[in-house]
């Protein structure tokens, strides 16, 4: 099942937060999508893993992906070594990706940026063809994405490029709102968080608006870049 795009999220509505507005454009532009959640997010101090898994699944039908997938690695406790990277080196070679986009490069949350190192050291080592996996007792071929683009998260963190959102916010929105659990919720009972109160959505609101401030758009979402981007003309810039 290759697709062109696999967004890589730690924990289970990271996808949602930062990049689902991208993910939702280069799918009406009729490129394949596909998102993959390392952890549960069973740390998460509202909620619970199997609730997140229906509000993942719910995130993942509004963003239209062809699939959702998960790691299952330990919220919290996953580490960037030898075991893990073969996990994800698997799914890598299983979905031969050609863009990949996963969490910033450093962030509040310590997982988002493990999880960027991991995921970038294990795109390299996926390109290597004595590195072996063998799911089902079948040996993979190696395979390498073209490209790893970093969204950026909590902190702000000066991108090297935006892509323009716009028609598509509204539709981040949803996704983002299908998580109950997670975000504002007037009725919910549960214990309040730094992401749950409704200034947390006025804040995504006002960060892709910030983001797409500096190339005349309403919103944007921001990404970094780990080697030079490389382009056909001048006039694919914006």
């Amino acid at each position: 099942m290759k697709v062109d795009i696999l967004a890589i999220g730690v924990h289970p509505d990271d996808v949602e937060l930062s990049c689902s507005g991208t993910l939702i454009k280069h799918i009406s532009f009729g490129k394949t999508v596909g998102i993959l959640d390392l952890t549960r997010g069973e740390l998460g101090t509202r909620g619970s893993a199997e609730q997140r898994k229906k509000e993942a699944e719910a995130g993942a039908k509004i963003i239209g992906v062809r699939f959702r997938d998960n790691l299952e690695m330990a919220d919290g406790f996953f580490e960037n070594n030898p075991a893990h990277q073969l996990k994800l080196i698997t799914k890598l070679r299983q979905y031969c990706p050609d863009i990949i986009l996963c969490n910033a490069i450093s962030d509040r949350h310590p997982d988002h940026g493990r999880a960027a190192t991991l995921v970038s050291e294990s795109c390299f080592y996926s390109g290597l063809r004595k590195v072996k996996t063998t799911p089902d007792g079948k040996e993979q071929e190696p395979w390498r994405p073209k490209a790893i683009y970093h969204y950026v998260q909590d902190r702000h963190i000066k991108p090297d490029f935006v892509v323009d959102i716009t028609p598509w916010f509204p539709k981040k929105l949803e996704s983002i709102k299908a998580y109950t659990s997670q975000f504002f919720d007037p009725s919910s009972k549960e214990p309040e968080t730094p992401i749950s109160s409704n200034q947390f959505m006025e804040f995504i609101i006002a960060r892709n608006r910030h983001s797409g401030r500096d190339i005349g758009a309403d919103y944007a979402e921001a990404y970094t870049v780990e080697r030079t981007v490389g382009v056909n003309n001048l006039f694919d810039l914006t």
